[in-house]
């Protein structure tokens, strides 16, 4: 299968290797520094303390989706609707485009913009960039895929290159759930500037935790998404299971690089709002955050 990513970061750079390992042919598009290091030498594929000089297409132009069957589409979520533009007229008719992005309307926005079905992916992985072109696994890399008529072959496609997917009806829940993660942890390692396990450990943040994911849950029951009894639980869990983890809200202010935080804090801010329902744990959290944008802006 041609597959094409869009938005080749840590996130993009990482599936797309792995389908390149296990045959598939692959474009990688992104940033120039990681396009001219992959062209020098392949992509930096680090696994399970291994790392491997994967073949792969790259560019950094748009056009790189063109006769593409499957796009991944990897951009940061405020960059939807500007990237989604400038894709579509590369696009071929039959392809399928996968939203592998933070937060739960990204896929809707997206397709809005294409005018074509975007398929929602819930990721659940922890990588980052270890320098241009090199991309590092720190755990996980399951896939939870919307349906879509191709949804066998995709899944195929997936678990042949080692990585596990399954397809769901409610892709769309399982992003609100992770969007609660990503809620309580991803601005607190922003500005603690601390790995999961040594940041939840500090006095006052687990409390803060708590009181984000309550915010999220009242949003989520009124906005009508039923989240898991026991997401709680499973957000204070998640630092023992990734205890080195950084943030990617954490890794874009480090590297003075625009974060997320409207579409993760700043989203259930805007529904509280929209719905009546106070959110001020979450409000403080994307205030900080927004604030420290600015001051690496100088």
């Amino acid at each position: 299968m041609k597959v094409a990513v869009m938005g080749a970061g840590a996130i993009g750079c990482f599936y797309g290797g792995l389908l390149a390992r296990a045959g598939a042919v692959v474009t990688l598009v992104g940033r120039a520094q990681h396009v001219d290091a992959i062209r020098e030498r392949g992509l930096l594929l680090e696994v399970g303390g291994e790392t491997h000089a994967v073949p792969v297409g790259t560019t950094t132009s748009t056009n790189g989706v063109a006769g593409a069957e499957l796009v991944l589409f990897c951009v940061k979520s405020g960059d939807t609707e500007v990237v989604g533009a400038e894709m579509a007229p590369h696009l071929a008719p039959e392809a399928t485009i996968l939203s592998f992005q933070n937060g739960v309307d990204n896929a809707a926005r997206l397709g809005a913009v294409l005018g074509r079905p975007v398929v929602p992916v819930a990721v659940y992985v922890a990588t980052d960039m270890a320098g241009p072109g090199h991309v590092r696994h720190h755990g996980r890399g399951d896939l939870l895929i919307g349906p879509s008529a191709r949804s066998a072959e995709i899944v195929s496609l997936f678990t042949t290159a080692g990585i596990p997917a399954r397809v769901s009806e409610d892709a769309i829940g399982a992003l609100w759930g992770k969007l609660v993660v990503n809620c309580a942890y991803n601005a607190l390692s922003a500005l603690t500037r601390m790995p999961y396990g040594r940041m939840i450990r500090q006095d006052g943040v687990e409390a803060v935790m708590r009181e984000v994911v309550a915010e999220c849950r009242a949003v989520a029951a009124a906005s009508g998404v039923a989240l898991a009894p026991d997401i709680l639980d499973a957000v204070l869990g998640l630092a023992a299971m990734m205890p080195d983890q950084f943030s990617s809200t954490a890794q874009d202010l480090r590297r003075g690089k625009q974060t997320e935080i409207d579409h993760l804090n700043g989203f259930v801010v805007r529904k509280g709002t929209e719905l009546g329902i106070p959110t001020p744990a979450n409000r403080v959290l994307l205030t900080l955050v927004k604030a420290a944008e600015k001051a690496k802006e100088g």
